[in-house]
């Protein structure tokens, strides 16, 4: 009976050392996360409500704080609190009439102000349709404002408002609104009181402008853009006051901690950056895929995996 005892126990102790534990410590285990990536068009001061459709309603905003809409981590501390604004949904896109001659006309309704941008809005009207751009320096309730898509011969002189392609409006134009890609959008020149300047023609259909960073980008001669500066030229130069109106702007208290400026902090002189060219995006083709099978699907004898 003990040798039968012994043999089992053997046994046992055999199985426990050929299976592997189950248990392990997880005292020391950290949980992997994402951390949320500052920039890359991202805001984390407020995210808009966007319906399907596009609207002059006032939309609906859900301000942020600096945190993660997805994982609630705070990821930029000098955001948070201010007072709440509705946004004016913009429409970037300005088309008009690709023929010689003919132009869009927009009527002017208002000039009004916009909490979620630092650049005055305007309600222009065409036909039964109403939508919000930016406001240049001299637009005024009433302005008749022209949209056209073709480049002629002859530069064109337009006025404050007008939208034109880079490529009919004249060297040292100020321009505002200017887009990427043809079609996408106006992209660049959004600030209040900013504006771009056309400096020069370049190959291959390109017009190089001067951006308010002294840059210069290479851009499609077809790629709309917006005539004139911006408003609200006083924005930059005036002071925010008080530390309660800061809070009221949405920004949070610094440090306080003073540093002492060094040598770091002076003004450098270096080479200005080289001309960037932006290259029209191709269009996207729908590529045709054929399947074909000149030998049995599976490599077996058995008839009913044959194809």
């Amino acid at each position: 009976m003990s040798s039968l005892a012994r043999v089992i126990q053997k046994l046992s102790i055999l199985d426990l050392k050929a299976t592997t534990p189950i248990i392990s410590s997880v005292r020391f285990k950290a949980k992997i996360v994402e951390k949320p990536q500052i920039g890359h068009g991202i805001s984390f001061r407020r995210r808009v409500n966007y319906p399907e459709e596009y609207t002059v309603k006032p939309l609906n905003v859900t301000n942020l704080g600096g945190r993660d809409p997805v994982t609630g981590r705070l990821v930029v501390k000098g955001i948070g609190g201010g007072i709440k604004h509705k946004y004016h949904w913009i429409d970037w896109k300005r088309v008009g009439p690709k023929e010689e001659g003919k132009v869009q006309e927009e009527k002017v309704i208002k000039i009004m102000k916009d909490g979620c941008r630092t650049a005055n809005i305007a309600l222009v009207a065409h036909g039964d349709k109403l939508k919000y751009i930016l406001a240049t320096v001299n637009m005024k309730p009433g302005d008749i404002i022209k949209t056209s898509c073709y480049i002629p011969r002859i530069p064109v002189r337009a006025n404050e408002g007008d939208a034109y392609p880079l490529g009919a409006l004249p060297l040292g134009t100020q321009v505002h609104c200017v887009e990427k890609y043809p079609g996408f959008g106006g992209t660049y020149v959004h600030a209040a009181g900013t504006y771009a300047t056309i400096l020069r023609k370049a190959p291959n259909d390109h017009v190089v402008i001067m951006m308010p960073s002294k840059k210069e980008f290479s851009l499609p001669a077809i790629s709309m853009c917006t005539v004139g500066r911006l408003s609200n030229i006083e924005y930059g130069s005036t002071p925010i006051g008080s530390a309660q109106r800061n809070r009221e702007l949405g920004n949070r208290p610094r440090s306080g901690l003073w540093k002492r400026k060094t040598g770091i902090h002076g003004r450098k002189i270096r080479k200005p950056p080289p001309v960037k060219t932006i290259v029209a995006k191709p269009k996207d083709e729908i590529e045709t895929i054929v399947l074909s099978c000149h030998r049995p699907f599976v490599k077996t004898n058995r008839s009913q995996f044959h194809y």
